[in-house]
């Protein structure tokens, strides 16, 4: 039998002070997490390195739960700081041309997906806009911006301010058909729906695990097909890029054929230990389970607000794990500070509310909320 998703909620303390509904900016880690980050650092108090190797051992581990959660391979999965991180090891990686286009829906996009490719304008790189009047990126847009010198796509596989969702198997396909590479910025999917990276034709994913993985800030992973590692040049190398890299007796600089290459230096063990027990805990509940959760949490929610006369987006074809709202004549600050004093974790992103629950949280929930923005709107 599988165990009843509520049965969760005693991993989440931070549930008895909020009603927090705000997964899409920054998650509540589980206990299970902080188990695991106090374990080695226990390990590391009472036993100093003794048992590195295990903690290697452990890493790798968590290197493989990181690529089934992709659908992925271990060898194509590397871990890096942050989503930016993991999206400038690939826009400075690649050998860019004077005149080669990015298509990039900019003036939607978070920063993170839209200034490592800005940054390439010295380099001779052109950014060409993907129209995005609906607030989401469509494979008509993408197709739109798409001309004879588009060297990549890059696109968020959900936005963070309206919650679309992009149709990700859609936009790799018209990019393979025009040869272009297909670049995602993951963090608002992972850990809420399924990503396959082979069956969208992703050639590169990036995403930290502070937000639906309910890992904790400063690590993540980065996805690159093994069919393009070759072409994608570390921009940062250290010891542990190299194929010997625990022998520090000789110098042997030979580069690693798969994604270890991209990382440098010393692991962050504690972020790891903690993003591989929020990796446990998401494919013991089984991301499909997580995806319908969240799909009947929102629902329940977008009923209610729509009763009060809220503006609801984005539709459920293209919604993920986030709903926006807004009732009519409010202002977004006004009633997020109300909202915030009832103790209800939230965010305000271009003019309206973003709500963004998780797994453990409660239809009665759902139901509170309403009644709070009902109460406010008296």
């Amino acid at each position: 039998m599988t165990r009843p998703l509520e049965s969760y909620r005693a991993l989440f303390p931070v549930l008895q002070e909020q009603l927090y509904l705000n997964h899409a900016g920054v998650a509540p880690t589980s206990l299970r997490a902080a188990e695991a980050v106090r374990g080695w650092m226990d390990d590391l108090v009472y036993h100093g390195i003794s048992h590195e190797r295990g903690w290697e051992a452990h890493c790798e581990r968590i290197r493989a739960l990181a690529a089934r959660l992709l659908h992925a391979e271990s060898g194509e999965i590397a871990f890096v700081r942050n989503t930016s991180h993991g999206l400038g090891l690939v826009a400075e990686g690649l050998d860019w041309k004077p005149g080669d286009e990015v298509a990039v829906a900019s003036s939607l996009e978070y920063p993170s997906n839209v200034y490592p490719w800005l940054h390439l304008k010295d380099r001779g790189v052109v950014v060409r806009e993907i129209q995005t009047p609906s607030g989401g990126v469509t494979p008509e847009a993408v197709a739109q911006a798409i001309t004879s010198r588009t060297r990549l796509v890059a696109v968020s596989s959900v936005q963070f301010a309206t919650g679309y969702r992009t149709d990700l198997e859609a936009v790799g396909t018209l990019c393979e058909r025009a040869g272009v590479l297909f670049c995602v910025d993951g963090i608002q999917s992972v850990g809420c729906v399924p990503v396959d990276v082979k069956k969208c034709r992703i050639h590169f994913l990036s995403a930290d695990s502070h937000k639906w993985m309910l890992g904790i800030s400063g690590i993540g992973v980065l996805y690159v097909a093994k069919d393009v590692l070759p072409r994608l040049r570390p921009v940062l190398v250290g010891w542990r890029s190299t194929t010997d890299a625990w022998n520090f007796n000789r110098t042997h600089f030979e580069l690693r054929a798969d994604a270890g290459k991209f990382e440098e230096g010393s692991a962050a063990y504690p972020g790891l230990y903690a993003m591989g027990a929020a990796l446990e805990l998401l494919q013991e509940v089984g991301v499909e389970n997580i995806e319908a959760r969240i799909r009947e949490l929102l629902a329940r929610l977008e009923k209610g607000l729509l009763e009060l006369g809220c503006e609801v987006g984005p539709t459920p074809e293209h919604r993920a794990g986030i709903l926006t709202f807004l009732p009519p004549g409010a202002q977004a600050r006004e009633l997020g500070a109300y909202l915030s004093e009832h103790h209800v974790a939230h965010s305000v992103r271009r003019g309206r509310i973003r709500l963004s629950p998780h797994f453990y949280n409660l239809p009665s929930e759902m139901d509170r909320l309403v009644e709070l923005v009902r109460g406010y709107r008296a």
